[in-house]
């Protein structure tokens, strides 16, 4: 099994749910964040969460030990969260950093393990659903120095359109692929056809 880290992202504000969606709690009671969290660490033997400085992680539901990562510059947009974890992550080990969002909990173990089986130095893999490109996204390590340098609202987006041929898409039957909660409405997951 290749050396992959997983990176959440949870440092952006959520201004369209109206209120800390991290904080927002699903139906067993588990805040967003730490759903999200706990899948990731089912799979994935290291996984650090990015988030803002004055973040308690204690209020936003993660556990003790958590590996937190500190964006400053966080409110400037996904860009510099991803550049602020992959900058703290290129010492480690690693094939790949799968970029995860901390508002997707639904994603399934089977789908996670498919996409590191994929995962490789030179490959940008990511999951399709119903011919729908969804997360997390694998970034092999040849791709680490330029999610460094990213800053904007616009996330990886740089990245995957330069380097088309890269691409490696895994079918999955997992609609959690495409599943982030923007609304209070989207709390509770869409069910699967």
């Amino acid at each position: 099994m290749p050396t992959i880290p997983a990176l959440i992202l949870a440092a952006g504000f959520g201004n369209r749910f109206g209120s800390d969606k991290r904080r927002a709690a699903l139906a067993d009671g588990c805040t967003l964040l730490a759903a999200s969290l706990g899948r990731a660490q089912a799979v994935f033997e290291e996984v650090h969460v990015v988030l803002r400085p004055e973040d308690d992680p204690a209020e936003l539901g993660l556990p003790e030990g958590c590996n937190i990562i500190l964006c400053e510059d966080a409110g400037q947009g996904m860009g510099h969260s991803l550049a602020a974890g992959a900058r703290a992550l290129a010492a480690g080990e690693g094939e790949a950093i799968a970029v995860l969002l901390g508002d997707m909990p639904w994603i399934a173990e089977s789908s996670l393990r498919a996409l590191i089986a994929k995962a490789a130095p030179s490959r940008i893999v990511f999951p399709v659903h119903h011919d729908e490109r969804g997360h997390p996204v694998l970034f092999g390590r040849d791709f680490w120095p330029e999610l460094q340098t990213l800053t904007g609202d616009e996330g990886a987006r740089r990245v995957l359109r330069a380097h088309v041929s890269a691409w490696v898409a895994v079918g999955v039957d997992d609609p959690g692929v495409l599943q982030d909660v923007d609304s209070p409405a989207a709390l509770s997951p869409v069910p699967s056809p």
